[in-house]
């Protein structure tokens, strides 16, 4: 099995990009990594996190980019410079894992869609829950009708964020809707298919005097049915409550907490998840199923699968057209229209 020849572009200081790195370390058989590059002001915003580079060669933009012998890149800065680093290595020819979503300016994110279409080089974003074992089940049932009817989705992504980084949400519009929110907007359009108008209602809470919009709330209506998404940055408990409900004619399911980290695991980002279903049965009384997960490395699935597209084993179930019409729905939810 031919190894990919890897190289990281950037790191962020409230995203994954130590962990996508680390990740790769310790999945050999699949990538050899050539090195790394530091952007923008990152040896200084993000000197905690460099430790994960330890032992591997620091590059220069352009050797990574003008190196023929690097099949891909992790693009990892800050969000608001994603879409910019992408470009360049969609320019030069590079199979390209991003940090999700991408920075705002939607003629950007077009640009870079046209890019990787035309030259038929993977752009597979970092959107973790897709390859949540519990998620990626309920989106494929639902797809497949098992739920009948769906009428709504319920997805909510919270957590409690000390005043720094609340602060930083005011990088982009949205705040804590294109941060976290990005993530429900994208399990919602798998489910039910583009909505025919999205009502954004994104504040600020005003704690500790952060004026950012640190609590995200979106409506997502269809002809028949509403779906809403919420996330917010000063919940007390908010991680364990993360939770997605879809409701259908024909069975409620609810996967809850999405995530629960698992302690003395072996690997680090080692999470589990717990799905509750509710239907009628036969005698039309209310049944209800509960299960939790297998314990699950949070971005190995995520790397395997972006590995098998680059070596054209597996094909890329998010298009380039998908990844177009996700982004432009998260940017009417962040009110960026």
């Amino acid at each position: 099995m031919k190894k990919i020849r890897i190289a990281q572009i950037g790191v962020n200081k409230y995203s994954h990009g130590s962990e996508i790195f680390h990740t790769m370390k310790i999945m050999p058989e699949l990538f050899d990594i050539v090195g790394y590059t530091l952007v923008e002001d990152e040896r200084e915003t993000c000197a905690n996190k460099l430790k994960c580079f330890a032992g591997y060669p620091e590059l220069t933009l352009a050797e990574i980019l003008n190196d023929p012998t690097i099949d891909a890149v992790t693009v990892e800065t800050d969000e608001i410079h994603l879409t910019k680093y992408a470009q360049m290595a969609a320019d030069h020819g590079k199979h390209i894992h991003m940090e999700k979503p991408g920075s705002q300016c939607t003629a950007d994110f077009e640009r870079l869609i046209d890019t990787v279409k035309n030259s038929g080089k993977v752009l597979h974003i970092g959107y973790m829950y897709r390859y949540n074992p519990y998620i990626a089940d309920t989106v494929e049932r639902a797809r497949a009708g098992e739920f009948g009817k769906i009428y709504s989705v319920e997805a909510h992504m919270s957590r409690l964020d000390p005043k720094a980084t609340r602060e930083w949400f005011g990088t982009f519009k949205g705040g804590m809707m294109f941060y976290l929110g990005c993530h429900l907007v994208d399990l919602v359009l798998q489910i039910q298919g583009m909505p025919s108008e999205v009502i954004p209602c994104n504040t600020a809470t005003g704690l500790d005097g952060v004026c950012t919009e640190d609590l995200g709330f979106a409506v997502l209506k269809y002809p028949d049915a509403v779906s809403v998404i919420r996330m917010g940055g000063t919940e007390i408990g908010g991680y364990s409550r993360r939770q997605v409900v879809v409701c259908g004619s024909e069975r409620t399911v609810g996967i809850k907490p999405i995530e629960a980290h698992v302690k003395n695991a072996g690997e680090p980002y080692t999470v589990c998840t717990e799905r509750t279903e509710m239907f009628l049965g036969e005698d039309r009384r209310g049944k209800q199923l509960h299960s939790k997960s297998q314990p699950f490395q949070r971005y190995k699935d995520m790397l395997s699968a972006f590995a098998a597209m680059v070596r054209g084993e597996k094909q890329n179930p998010y298009t380039p057209e998908y990844e177009l019409d996700l982004f432009r729905i998260l940017m009417k939810c962040c009110g960026a229209e």
